[in-house]
């Protein structure tokens, strides 16, 4: 898909007519302009359906549903997933200047979901900052050439999510790069299969909430510090917090707890103009489906539990996070959105 990369000063001015078209018409709905957007931002199989003149592309066919997971250890790393590789936008994701002059920082952005939506990000003009594991380096420096190749400003900061300090440090950092922040995504997630509670260790419980519902704190109360009315923050939480599975006990605990925090947050935050949402995936083609024991017949099984028939591509998910950053979503706060195929509803 041909990228948008105009002029600073015509994308401003492109940003601001679209702002004051939307609020002279009124057309600020959520929901309802979430899904006008997500029909704007088609990946390659519907974009292939445009250009033919078609209006209409099957959910169904869209991406191939036999998917291959390489054996790898957690974290596991995108770059080593080609067959066939994940789509996160890379060439199949189109911007149209949404969030132009905007200065976000997004957690887990090296890989699966939060690439996608630091590729989307930077596509619709947003200078952008990702947090990822050191092992995660060489995926985060391959989102980074994507950024840089779209004209924004890209940044990598590596570092331990469980720790306090370093999420405090990571906000100040994105800050300093950025000239300011202005969107925080709350991506990063840690989960790891145990069919029984007796199996369950207390080092692996810490793990999953520290990294699921401690760094979301810890990041929000440290942004929250500095972000100016009209700044976004989205976490990321799971159809796991409505449809918990006996083997993720903690992951089920700990994305429940950021759909509540979501919630809570956001009646704390909007009197001060900050807008607080969480975007629920089902199961998405990344890394993390690999090491938590995503194997082929599993990945099978999912595919013929959803009533779509497969996966989702992180790049579908994607304009979601670019709809509850942008002005599009305005009057949105305290929501889940969710996109898992139809498997569950929030």
């Amino acid at each position: 898909m041909a990228d948008s990369n105009d002029k600073q000063s015509h994308d401003a001015n492109g940003a601001d007519q679209a702002r004051r078209t939307l609020i002279k018409g009124g057309l600020l709905g959520g929901l309802v302009a979430g899904a006008a957007i997500m029909a704007e931002s088609p990946a390659s199989a519907a974009e292939e359906a445009q250009n033919q003149g078609s209006s209409l592309v099957d959910p169904r066919d869209h991406f191939r549903a036999d998917l291959k997971f390489p054996e790898q250890a957690w974290p596991g790393l995108q770059r080593n997933m080609v067959d066939p590789k994940p789509d996160c936008g890379e060439t199949s994701y189109r911007g149209r200047n949404r969030l132009v002059g905007r200065k976000a920082l997004i957690t887990g952005g090296d890989s699966g979901i939060g690439r996608a939506v630091a590729i989307a990000f930077a596509k619709e003009g947003a200078d952008v900052v990702i947090a990822h594991l050191p092992v995660e380096q060489p995926d985060a420096d391959d989102v980074l050439e994507v950024i840089r190749g779209v004209g924004r400003k890209g940044v990598s900061v590596a570092g331990d999510l469980q720790s306090m300090e370093f999420c405090n440090e990571l906000v100040s950092r994105a800050a300093s790069e950025l000239g300011g922040l202005d969107i925080l995504v709350n991506n990063a997630g840690y989960s790891r299969r145990q069919t029984s509670i007796t199996e369950h260790t207390a080092e692996q419980w810490d793990q999953t909430i520290k990294t699921n519902l401690y760094a979301p704190f810890w990041l929000s109360k440290a942004a929250t510090g500095i972000m100016p009315p009209g700044s976004s923050i989205i976490n990321t939480a799971s159809v796991a917090a409505v449809q918990a599975e006996g083997f993720f006990l903690d992951y089920c605990a700990s994305k429940a707890g950021i759909a509540h925090f979501t919630r809570a947050l956001a009646k704390q935050l909007g009197p001060r103009g900050i807008r607080v949402n969480a975007v629920a995936p089902g199961s998405f083609f990344t890394p993390l489906l690999g090491y938590t024991g995503g194997d082929d017949s599993k990945i099978a099984a999912m595919n013929k539990g959803t009533p779509l028939g497969r996966v989702g591509q992180p790049v579908e998910i994607a304009p979601l996070y670019v709809t509850l950053a942008s002005v599009a979503g305005l009057y949105t706060t305290g929501s889940i959105w969710s996109a898992n195929g139809g498997t569950a509803q929030f």
